[in-house]
């Protein structure tokens, strides 16, 4: 299998609630993070890349979105998927 299909496997496993989770808000978060790390990585090298930059930007305005419904919904579940991800400081 492809490198990014298994760590997808990996995300989803990590960060499912229950065995058939595959579409939480946690799960999305957390594979939106995957996302935007690994493009964040490819700009490292390919600064030019305007394209994929407006990409990244829809990305993290995404999550954006999905963590501020987290956390008006959940709090608890808010504070867990941020200190896992390593998101806020």
């Amino acid at each position: 299998m492809p490198p990014a299909i298994t760590s997808k496997r990996t995300v989803i496993e990590k960060f499912r609630r229950s065995p058939n989770d595959v579409g939480s808000s946690e799960v999305q978060i957390a594979l939106l993070t995957q996302r935007i790390s690994d493009l964040t990585e490819h700009f490292k090298t390919h600064r030019k890349d305007h394209g994929s930059r407006h990409g990244l930007l829809l990305l993290v305005s995404k999550r954006r979105r999905l963590l501020d419904y987290l956390k008006s919904t959940d709090t608890d579940r808010y504070r867990q998927v941020i200190e896992r991800l390593g998101i806020r400081r």
